[in-house]
């Protein structure tokens, strides 16, 4: 069963994934205002899955043989038509099978992150408010310097949706990131389902939600950017361990070395620096590196150090360090309510997948 579902997705894949990557975590302030919210993967996908013409992403979707753009079913009226629960199960499935075969966990977390942490509180109106619903997949919003390399993320899970369309993409995104974060070892996440896309690229949240890698004030900006969205100092922190998973590139951040010990044999495409020695494991590593600075080959930004500098961060920060199961505990808790800013949800309460 799990063969034939490989098969279909393969069969389904854009051709671009012979050499797929992504961009790095961050941006240095001088270069860039904005950064990733989430670490980066840089997997190489399964050969296979270039066997097949890749159906288009929805701003690339033209009519054939008349130049005259067609609507995608991701901006049709129906998209106030929410997931069902049933092709949600059977998707989470093919993206399981996704992350074994392209190590992918990394980047399908930020997607997830970078769709609903546009979220501002102060605004009561949607898609005004920014948040998960699924405007991440226009062109103009993955063109913010904070989204580089999320195309990619985009063209691993777009099979998924041409399979299950009825599938809202603010879904398919939080559905991918909870997984992959389950599927590396994380905790269970407690999710809800039901999202309501946004219908169009002028719905897309202005550039500059996301936060900086080397602010001069780390502590602050992490405040600033975290406390718009409605999340604490603990969700901060708990939050930021998810930097156990990925990896980050010079060339294309300015942040991190070429290649160290951990990331020169891939998996996936080599090279890169990473915050853990085994970074597609999800588990407290990252919290007991930054605490240590003992190994020059693991990465830390100025925003990692920060949460053993700032004194309220830190009581965290040492917690998690050395209590695992705290840190799952709180984690799942924080990464459910991020997935859930700025959602529209229908039914208004939402469902789950597991009882």
């Amino acid at each position: 069963m799990a063969a034939q579902r490989l098969a279909a997705l393969h069969a389904a894949a854009p051709s671009a994934f012979s050499s797929t990557s992504s961009a790095s975590h961050g941006r240095p302030a001088a270069r860039s205002s904005t950064t990733a919210l989430l670490p980066v993967a840089l997997p190489r996908a399964a050969a296979t899955l270039r066997a097949a013409p890749s159906r288009l992403l929805p701003q690339e979707a033209k009519a054939a043989g008349s130049g005259r753009s067609v609507m995608c079913m991701a901006s049709a009226a129906s998209a106030a038509v929410a997931s069902g629960a049933a092709e949600l199960k059977a998707a989470r499935e093919d993206i399981r099978e996704l992350l074994k075969t392209t190590h992918c966990h990394p980047i399908l977390v930020r997607l997830g992150w970078h769709d609903s942490g546009t979220y501002d509180k102060n605004i009561k109106e949607w898609p005004q408010r920014g948040g998960a619903n699924g405007s991440l997949r226009f062109d103009v919003e993955l063109k913010h310097g904070a989204n580089a390399g999320l195309v990619n993320a985009l063209k691993l899970v777009q099979p998924i949706k041409d399979k299950y369309p009825n599938i809202s993409y603010a879904d398919l995104f939080q559905l991918a990131s909870a997984t992959a974060i389950e599927e590396a070892g994380g905790p269970k996440i407690p999710m809800t389902y039901g999202r309501i896309d946004v219908t169009g690229p002028e719905q897309c949240p202005p550039e500059g939600k996301l936060p900086d890698a080397g602010p001069s004030a780390p502590a602050d900006h992490l405040r600033k950017v975290f406390y718009r969205m409605g999340l604490d100092d603990k969700e901060i922190v708990v939050l930021s361990g998810a930097h156990t998973l990925g990896r980050s590139r010079p060339e294309r951040s300015g942040w991190g070395k070429p290649e160290t010990k951990y990331t020169k044999n891939g998996p996936g495409a080599p090279g890169g620096q990473s915050w853990t020695a085994e970074w597609l494991k999800f588990d407290n590593s990252y919290f007991k590196e930054i605490k240590e600075k003992r190994d020059q080959d693991l990465l830390v930004l100025p925003t990692d150090a920060a949460l053993f500098e700032d004194p309220t961060f830190k009581v965290y920060a040492e917690k998690y360090a050395e209590d695992q199961e705290a840190f799952f505990k709180d984690y799942a808790g924080a990464h459910a309510k991020l997935s859930n800013l700025g959602a529209k949800f229908n039914p208004p309460e939402g469902f789950t997948l597991d009882g």
